[in-house]
């Protein structure tokens, strides 16, 4: 439940605190939440800037630059990162944490870049690649950016221990695992069957999801402090298994029919340990096979209609039911799970 400043004033008239002591929480609440995460203006602005910054040196990166060479593709990562730690050092200062995390992971974003100047000046590429690659084709010789981001990563979140820090080193570790599965089926495969390597490739999505939900799991049930550390493990840990699940295409109603159940099993996942992610990525899997399901049996029918509208309808009535009943569900869904993780799970929701 968000906190509102109406809710105080509700609570003043029903004379459970005073005037003094609900402005003296009022803002005690506020100052909470300037170093977290909320849909604030300010933290969008700080967001919204923060992911330009890091859009223009790696999403957009143009050949313009490349131009210049590797040398002077490092000059600009360094003189970048010597102002990226002086905007942390300055936002630290003021006790800034969302801008200031913001900045080192600036730094971090530009390990990557800065490995591709140096492999460019060592004459890895020949004029082969082109960075802005990176993000979409595979190469042996990224592996090397993301080791170096790994272990950047690791000496950053060390070093400042901001949450936002985990998101880049989140999405290196998938970036990894699809570059590391399709340069061994390339490299041993005696076919080029693309129809296979995708399958592969899902498959290693799925696995590394389930494992990056592990140590979020992990790291959610040792972390003792405000700071969400577990977050953006969830965020990339469920869209890299729900992903790769929905990636695969199943020839059987059985395989779909497993699919649905397994989404469902993600929307309870969220209710118990109050993950919405969990919650929203379980419910478009659902909504994806009801689909197809209104889509096979009622294909070039005119009741195709009238089954997509009886779908909506059931989700928004299911939407009605889960709001009135969620906090009973997950309650006895908690109630099923060893008693240190129940206790964990109520601090967390106090």
């Amino acid at each position: 439940m968000n906190l509102h400043k109406r809710h105080l004033q509700q609570a003043v008239e029903q004379q459970i605190i005073n005037a003094q002591q609900a402005e003296q929480l009022w803002q005690f609440w506020q100052q909470q939440g300037n170093h977290t995460p909320q849909f604030r203006f300010t933290h969008v602005l700080y967001y919204l800037g923060g992911m330009l910054a890091i859009g223009a040196l790696s999403l957009f990166m143009t050949l313009g630059w490349e131009s210049f060479g590797g040398a002077a593709i490092v000059v600009l990562c360094v003189l970048y990162g010597v102002a990226a730690c002086g905007l942390v050092a300055f936002f630290q200062k003021r006790q800034l944490d969302i801008p200031a995390g913001i900045g080192a992971t600036f730094m971090l974003v530009l390990v990557p870049l800065a490995v591709y100047g140096i492999q460019d000046m060592l004459g890895f590429w020949d004029g082969e690649g082109a960075y802005r690659d990176y993000h979409r084709w595979i190469d042996w010789r990224w592996l090397i950016m993301e080791w170096a981001t790994l272990a950047a990563g690791a000496v950053l979140l060390w070093r400042y221990r901001y949450p936002f820090l985990v998101m880049p080193i989140a999405v290196t570790l998938w970036y990894m695992s699809m570059d590391v599965s399709a340069w061994i089926w390339l490299a041993y495969s005696d076919t080029e069957s693309y129809v296979l390597l995708w399958d592969i490739k899902a498959w290693t999505s799925v696995g590394l999801g389930v494992l990056m939900l592990i140590l979020a799991l992990w790291v959610d049930f040792r972390s003792q402090q405000e700071r969400d550390y577990a977050f953006w493990l969830y965020v990339f840990g469920v869209m890299a298994f729900w992903g790769g699940l929905t990636s695969m295409d199943s020839e059987h109603e059985w395989g779909k029919l497993v699919y649905f159940l397994m989404n469902i099993g993600l929307v309870l996942g969220g209710v118990v340990i109050q993950r919405r992610v969990f919650t929203i990525f379980g419910a478009i899997g659902m909504f994806i096979y009801l689909m197809h399901l209104s889509n096979k049996i009622f294909r070039d029918s005119w009741l195709f209609p009238i089954a997509l509208t009886l779908i909506g309808l059931v989700m928004v009535l299911l939407g009605v039911w889960w709001q009135k009943h969620e906090t009973q569900l997950r309650l006895r869904l908690q109630a099923c799970l060893p008693v240190p993780i129940q206790a964990f799970l109520q601090r967390k929701g106090e």
